[in-house]
């Protein structure tokens, strides 16, 4: 199945598939934080640890995960990105307002990532906001993921999104 081809529902079913437990050709998950610093974190499928904890501009994460995306094609693998997509979100608590206004850029960039990813025939998912574990801070960060270097709440949020899959 092609997930660039592949409406939302089947991008979740194509991601189902290719976690690290189930497909071996799959080498490395990639997570993807969106915002004006862009969260990224790389997770290796075979040592089932964390490459990468980054934040960066956006330019410079597309370039990333393109790189990523070559390399594991040259010796017959796959990525899967997984990009938190503000667009699912349904509730913003407390300043509500003030929150929609800053979400706004946010989804433009989610529609960003999902039309890269499509460009490039990379395997993604579209994940809800409230289906990861996000906000924690570099102690909890450092103690579920043993990673320790320094990370920003951003690369924190990319690296749960892929940690443990």
């Amino acid at each position: 199945m092609n997930s660039t081809r592949a409406n939302k529902n089947e991008n979740t079913r194509m991601s189902n598939s290719l976690t690290c437990r189930k497909n071996s050709e799959l080498l490395v998950v990639m997570g993807i934080d969106p915002g004006t610093k862009t969260g990224l974190a790389s997770y290796d499928c075979n040592t089932k640890q964390l490459l990468a904890v980054k934040t960066m501009k956006i330019h410079e994460a597309f370039e990333e995960v393109r790189n990523q995306h070559r390399t594991a094609s040259a010796v017959g693998g796959k990525i899967l990105v997984r990009v938190e997509d503000a667009r699912k979100r349904k509730r913003y608590g407390a300043n509500s307002n003030a929150k929609m206004q800053g979400a706004g850029a946010i989804k433009i960039q989610c529609k960003q990532w999902e039309e890269f990813l499509k460009t490039e025939d990379i395997s993604y998912e579209l994940v809800a906001p409230q289906r990861i574990r996000t906000k924690v801070d570099a102690k909890q960060f450092q103690m579920i993921t043993g990673w320790t270097e320094r990370t920003s709440n951003h690369g924190r949020d990319a690296g749960m999104l892929v940690f443990g899959l």
